[in-house]
Order: C-alpha cells, then structure tokens, then sequence
C-alpha cells in the first residue's frame, strides 16, 4: 500500500464517522433515540475497524516490519 492510499483511507475513515453523526442527528428528527442509534452504529462501527487496520499497518511502518510504498 502507498502512502496516498494509506491517507485516502485515513480520511475515508473519518467521513465515515462524520456521517455516522449526521445519520443519527437526522435520524433523530423523525424516529426515536434508539432508532437513531442503531441506523448510526454500522457506519461507526466500519469506521473504528478501518483506523484500528490503519493504526497497525502505521506500527507495521514504525517498526520496520512491513514499510509503506
């Protein structure tokens, strides 16, 4: 994996949590919390596994094991 994929990813991730919060602050004008809640909480969920694959490929990087094109 390049480095301009790895940062496309990075900000892929972010997007995502950002509209796990405008499906919840939309959601909740027109149905329940819990409503909001469970239609929000995939795409928050997506997001963390995305970062927290990010976060070990940059350790990978770190520590040599396996660098970044």
């Amino acid at each position: 994996m390049n480095r301009s994929r790895f940062v496309g990813l990075a900000l892929a991730a972010f997007g995502l949590v950002f509209l796990s919060f405008v499906v919840r602050g939309t959601t909740r004008l027109v149905a329940s919390y819990e409503v909001a809640v469970a239609l929000s909480a995939p795409i928050l969920f997506a997001a963390a596994a995305l970062l927290v694959g990010l976060v070990a490929l940059a350790t990978l990087d770190v520590t040599g094991i396996r660098p970044l094109e």
